[in-house]
């Protein structure tokens, strides 16, 4: 917390502004819209009730198809069965650990073959790190296809100097408790389409008709963010760019000590973008060390660690779904960076003596692996 969170949820409680809705919501959405350079935002409970409301914004209905990148949490593509639509899953590129490009394109080559389309494509930025942004872009424009941009790790980060969140017709954000700023729990709709963003309020807000009183035609959700919770939002964004710089210098620590050491390469950073770092994460080569090996040295210390994202196509919620890889010749780049890749601790308030218990474990590790071996 910024210690500053305490008087915003004081002013709601001082002006009786308990429930949804009221005066720290609206300013919460204005600065956040203004901070990635967007025209408005919609305050919601979670980043993937965001997700959900643009794809009702996109009118996805059942037997629709989404592409989305299979490298990302489940939340990215729930709302796609929600809405009984069909997911295809989406490789990633080694320059980002993004969506492929090359795969995105196979994806359209194919679906255009067979005129179907799908309704949107969400591309997620993982870990803090921009996807390849220009070259997706482009490709769903030359077949006239919505993006949306899940940049629910990515408050904070660029690409070529634009701010992460407004490359999509719709942007999302995710505030939960472990994101760079968090509201405890909430989300954002963003989007440079303002009627957009009233239908998306109006879905969040139960559907309520335009009636004395109580009338509804269409199917709402009860997903506005709350006063007091926004509240919270206020005061962290206030904070937000001395957070992104403490998670940068988390990274850089970590690299700076363990980057020169045999099988291990951290996440990379793209030319011209700048990632926020939410997480610290690298890989190691299986064939000096395994990530569970790494995980279980940790946790006797009571450090946690966890293994990179499992890709969603081969969750078995997403049995038998279609997955376009990067490699023209079934070559994963995420399953590969799942199977090597392992988050280290990366919290803003991270101190560097426990930092550096993290780093003394890690090296142990390798060293007693590297004994083994010999």
């Amino acid at each position: 917390m910024s210690g500053q969170e305490q008087d915003y949820i004081q002013k709601a409680f001082d002006s009786n502004w308990i429930a949804p809705l009221g005066p720290n919501v609206d300013a919460f959405e204005k600065e956040i819209a203004k901070y990635v350079g967007a025209s408005g935002a919609v305050g919601v409970s979670s980043g993937t009730a965001a997700i959900h409301l643009a794809l009702l914004l996109l009118d996805v209905k059942k037997g629709d198809r989404i592409f989305c990148s299979s490298l990302t949490f489940v939340a990215s593509a729930n709302p796609i069965l929600y809405q009984g639509a069909e997911p295809v899953f989406i490789d990633s590129e080694p320059e980002t650990w993004n969506m492929s490009p090359p795969a995105l394109r196979r994806a359209l080559e194919d679906a255009d073959r067979q005129n179907n389309l799908p309704k949107a494509v969400i591309i997620v930025n993982l870990y803090g790190q921009v996807a390849k942004m220009k070259e997706l872009l482009e490709l769903c424009d030359e077949y006239e296809v919505p993006v949306i941009e899940d940049a629910a790790e990515s408050l904070g980060s660029s690409y070529f100097g634009k701010r992460s969140g407004n490359f999509g017709k719709y942007s999302i954000f995710s505030f939960n408790g472990n994101k760079i700023i968090t509201t405890s729990g909430g989300g954002m709709l963003v989007s440079n389409h303002e009627d957009d963003l009233k239908k998306a309020r109006f879905f969040a807000t139960q559907a309520k008709d335009p009636a004395l009183h109580y009338q509804h035609s269409q199917m709402g959700y009860n997903y506005r963010l709350s006063n007091i919770l926004a509240g919270m939002g206020r005061a962290q964004v206030e904070v937000l760019n001395q957070r992104v710089s403490q998670r940068r210098k988390v990274f850089s620590y970590y690299q700076q000590k363990l980057g020169g050491l045999s099988g291990i390469e951290f996440m990379p950073e793209l030319k011209n973008t700048f990632s926020n770092r939410w997480l610290s994460v690298l890989t190691v080569d299986p064939e000096v060390i395994s990530i569970p090996q790494i995980i279980n040295e940790l946790e006797k210390e009571n450090i946690e660690a966890r293994p990179v994202w499992k890709p969603l196509h081969l969750q078995p919620l997403f049995e038998g779904k279609h997955f376009y890889s990067h490699g023209e010749e079934g070559m994963s780049v995420s399953e590969k960076l799942f199977n090597n890749g392992i988050c280290l601790p990366s919290g803003s308030n991270l101190t560097q003596y426990d930092q550096d218990k993290v780093i003394s474990c890690v090296k142990r590790c390798l060293l007693t692996v590297s004994a083994v071996n010999r």
